[in-house]
Order: C-alpha cells, then sequence, then structure tokens
C-alpha cells in the first residue's frame, strides 16, 4: 500500500524523498527508503509504465504535429474571436499563422534552406611538433 502511494507521490512531484513522507514513512528514513524503492525493479517498472502513460497522452508524436500543421495551412482550423462587444466569434486561419505553418512543414522536410548537406570521411591529422631549443 505505501509503495503504490509512493509511486503515485513520486510521479506528482518527481522528489523521492517527499514521496516517500507523504506514502506515510518516516521522516528519518524517507531517503533511504525513497532510495530502496526506487531500485526496487517492481517500483521501478510501474514508474516507467505510468510515465509511458503520461508521456503518450500528452505528448503530440511528430505525425500528428505534421496533420495539425497540414490543417492550419490549408486554412480548415478556426480560432476565436473576442470582438469589441465581448461576444466570441469563431473565425478562420489567419494568413500569418497560415504562412508560419506552411513554413514549419517546409523547414521539416528541408525546403528554404541555404546550407548544404555533405557527407563523407575526413581524416585530420593533428600533429604535436617536436622543437628543438637551440
Amino acid at each position: 500500500m505505501k509503495q503504490q502511494r509512493f509511486v503515485d507521490e513520486y510521479i506528482i512531484s518527481g522528489n523521492a524523498t517527499q514521496a516517500a513522507i507523504k506514502a506515510g514513512y518516516s521522516e528519518k528514513t524517507a531517503n533511504r527508503i525513497a532510495t530502496e524503492n526506487l531500485s526496487k525493479p517492481v517500483i521501478k517498472a510501474e514508474l516507467d509504465r505510468r510515465n509511458a502513460e503520461i508521456q503518450s497522452a500528452k505528448t503530440m508524436d511528430m505525425q500528428e504535429v505534421m496533420e495539425r500543421l497540414a490543417a492550419m495551412g490549408r486554412g480548415e482550423t478556426t480560432e476565436e474571436t473576442v470582438t469589441n462587444k465581448g461576444d466570441v466569434i469563431e473565425t478562420s486561419t489567419r494568413n500569418a499563422d497560415k504562412l508560419k505553418a506552411l513554413e514549419l512543414i517546409g523547414k521539416r522536410f528541408g525546403a528554404w534552406t541555404d546550407k548544404k548537406e555533405v557527407n563523407g570521411n575526413l581524416d585530420i591529422d593533428i600533429g604535436v611538433g617536436n622543437y628543438d631549443e637551440d
């Protein structure tokens, strides 16, 4: 029970000692218990599993980013705009935002760059000189 609470608290704060205290361990032994808990395979596996869930739920992958940028670039998205009277209306995506989306897509695929990519090997010999002192 304490170990599960430790995992829950550690996910929230990222501080193992504080997680141990909040899970009900003694403040005197919290640091040691925290270190022990983090080294236990079952706790480590649970932390890895929970962190993976959090990351997948909160993080966009590159496909989602590209899909959203493409929708913006095509003008398929809308924005909420507040009028002078305080009304909220939906408006089409601004041209500046469309242009930015297209620019980001272009950068992703290497368009509009002055840089050239060069592949290959280059051997550099940096010798240490032997100087005779006269």
